[in-house]
């Protein structure tokens, strides 16, 4: 008997769809825009499907964007999907407020090589500590896989609420499913922000922890993950993709990776999730530097994002016959180091 021919490869190309939320437009400005006050963005504008999904003009701007997306699903061909990320950068981390004081040219060649400056130590998990009792915990020792500042942990708070009031007027699509980076700042921004809404009962917050997801790599303390068992301790109930290593498998002291690395990698976890996730509406809680690469991915313009703000994307997938683009690890770089901050430099 002839064996049988090996399977016609394929892999998913992305492109975003523009014309349904204000950051997809080269007109919005990045700085200073708040997802809470334009609500998340989405364009007040009328769907092809309205007139037979709201005769009577009684449902809201986002029960009708939900009904576009079901309507652009249904009309798909087979190798189409639409989903809808939303994506959000973690609150303040006390890796962002080292930056701020030292300079970003010390903390690069300095400073981000360091586990901390030497200052307060804590020792509870940080995941027990009351919102109150972590808000007035001082500058970290140890800002390797930082964690939240009370500002950050505010601006969590601050994602919680605004979902808990889009989700009683507005009747918004909730997230179906969601994915986390394993650095402890979005897990700690993931879990302030969802924790305690009311969801409904098929889709309740317990997000997946997914290595790719994270931070560029490489060189900065603050980017390279905590042990497989400290995130298990903290987030005893989340569970961990498939082949989750107990040690962070991809940081490296010496090389940082560049944009065109993050961008296989950034790409690899999104053809993943597209691949194996059918629900439609996602959320992403992850960093600056990875959302940026996946709205180059995603074929979206930059859109800077500041701690804790969130971001919208309407995506288009396409199953493509043919031999995939190369992924796997692409080039890193070598950072110049110095011996030493600036005289001016200060323990914060």
């Amino acid at each position: 008997m002839a064996e049988s021919p090996n399977p016609t490869p394929k892999y998913i190309t992305f492109s975003t769809v523009t014309g349904y939320f204000q950051q997809d437009d080269p007109i919005t400005e990045d700085r200073g825009f708040d997802y809470t006050k334009t609500n998340f963005g989405l364009i007040d504008r009328a769907y092809d499907g309205d007139s037979e999904f709201d005769p009577n003009h009684k449902k809201t701007q986002w029960e009708r964007f939900g009904n576009e997306i079901a309507r652009l699903n249904h009309g798909s061909e087979p190798d189409v999907q639409y989903k809808v990320l939303y994506m959000g950068r973690h609150g303040e981390g006390y890796h962002n407020v080292a930056e701020a004081f030292y300079g970003t040219h010390d903390w690069d060649c300095y400073w981000s090589l360091k586990d901390g400056n030497g200052t307060i130590t804590v020792t509870t998990p940080f995941s027990s500590l009351p919102l109150l009792e972590f808000a007035v915990l001082g500058f970290l020792e140890n800002w390797s896989d930082a964690l939240l500042t009370s500002v950050g942990i505010a601006q969590a708070a601050k994602a919680n609420a605004f979902w808990r009031s889009q989700i009683a007027s507005q009747n918004i699509p909730t997230p179906e499913s969601y994915y986390t980076s394993p650095l402890l700042r979005c897990l700690a921004t993931a879990n302030v922000t969802f924790s305690g809404l009311d969801l409904p009962e098929d889709h309740q917050f317990v997000p997946t922890i997914k290595e790719l997801f994270r931070e560029e790599l490489g060189v900065h303390t603050c980017d390279r993950r905590s042990s497989k068992s400290v995130i298990h301790e903290n987030y005893p109930n989340w569970p961990f993709e498939a082949g989750f290593k107990e040690d962070d498998p991809l940081w490296d002291a010496e090389h940082r990776e560049t944009n065109e690395a993050m961008d296989m990698r950034l790409g690899q976890a999104l053809e993943d999730v597209f691949s194996n996730d059918k629900n439609t509406y996602i959320s992403i809680s992850s960093h600056s530097g990875a959302i940026g690469s996946i709205l180059r991915v995603l074929r979206h313009r930059n859109f800077s994002l500041g701690t804790g703000q969130v971001i919208p994307v309407l995506v288009k997938a396409k199953q493509v016959t043919g031999e995939r683009p190369p992924r796997g690890k692409g080039p890193y770089t070598t950072i110049s180091t110095c011996s030493a901050p600036s005289a001016t430099d200060v323990p914060i």
